[in-house]
């Protein structure tokens, strides 16, 4: 009975890697095919259906190895770590290409952000004084740099893992033999 927490962490970690590789991969696809695909909306919402459905089904393989009865703090616990290791092994990835590799890809792609952002406010109709003003704190900002990257890194955790909460709450079960 003891070795089933260590085997379901374990299962959790095994599917976080396996998590970080699919992004590394479409990260480390979208630098060397098309690096414009970073500035792209649906980019990160298939990453977000990706990392939610790579937990889910870690929770799903985690209750299975307990035998279909897991509680909510294995299931949460479960769903962390796989998503913890996933977007860590991603931002690794990031910091990587962006800081070490081609530290002009995170120039181009702030200029770009940039531009977009402000042809974005151009259309809402936002007055010329707020969009230079808006684009002078974007200009400060390095979205790229390690420090970003780290603070990017804990509040994607702190997001999903409210979203873990829900996926726990949704996966837990009752131990009809509370005393085995």
């Amino acid at each position: 009975m003891e070795n089933q927490p260590i085997s379901i962490k374990k299962s959790a970690a095994n599917y976080g890697v396996v998590l970080g590789a699919i992004l590394a991969l479409m990260t480390t696809l979208m630098y060397v095919l098309n690096p414009d695909l970073f500035t792209k909306w649906y980019i990160g919402i298939i990453s977000f259906i990706i990392i939610i459905a790579m937990g889910i089904v870690s929770v799903a393989k985690a209750k299975g190895l307990l035998a279909g009865i897991i509680s909510f703090k294995q299931a949460f616990t479960v769903y962390f770590i796989t998503v913890a290791v996933g977007l860590l092994i991603s931002t690794v990835v990031g910091i990587l290409i962006f800081n070490i590799i081609d530290p002009d890809l995170a120039v181009f792609l702030q200029e770009k952000t940039l531009a977009m952002t402000a042809e974005m406010l151009e259309k809402f109709g936002t007055p010329q004084a707020a969009i230079d003003e808006q684009m002078a704190k974007m200009a400060e900002q390095n979205n790229f740099s390690i420090g970003s990257q780290l603070k990017n890194y804990v509040f994607s955790l702190a997001f999903m893992s409210v979203i873990g909460l829900l996926v726990a709450l949704i996966f837990k079960t009752k131990n009809p033999n509370p005393l085995k």
